[in-house]
């Protein structure tokens, strides 16, 4: 089943939209630059393990971003002395990040709204029937 936002939820793989992916990953370079594996590390961290990026859907957006110029790239050698590429969020990044932010404000706003009303519809026809059912005139045995 495909999911909203673009991500592998357990054992299902959806098709991402790329765009939805770029809050994340701004959010994370504001925390620290970093690179490619640790960032799929910390997405999976900081979903508790509900969200599981590969490194397919990972790299395209970081490349995205940084033609945008949100991001920074560098070639640096790591403790274990391997090469990795580490990005760095830029202030054009942070800027942009504050917008994303707005805007899925929104969205969370919008759907929590949505949900709460058919939620609210939901419980208001399961009291209707319980209060219908202690009302009906009930039959004597006799």
């Amino acid at each position: 089943m495909p999911g909203f936002l673009g991500t592998r939820h357990r054992d299902v793989q959806q098709g991402p939209d790329r765009r939805v992916l770029d809050a994340p990953c701004a959010v994370i370079l504001a925390e620290a630059d970093s690179y490619g594996y640790a960032i799929l590390q910390r997405v999976r961290e900081l979903s508790g393990g509900r969200l599981e990026w590969t490194d397919g859907m990972l790299y395209p957006v970081l490349h995205r971003l940084e033609r945008l110029g949100y991001v920074t790239a560098r070639w640096d050698v790591a403790g274990s002395g391997r090469r990795r590429k580490y990005y760095r969020i830029t202030s054009e990044g942070r800027t942009h990040l504050a917008e994303e932010r707005k805007q899925w404000q929104a969205v969370d706003s919008t759907l929590r709204g949505i949900w709460s009303a058919r939620i609210a519809l939901l419980l208001e026809g399961v009291y209707s029937i319980f209060t219908y059912n202690k009302e009906a005139p009930r039959e004597s045995a006799n």
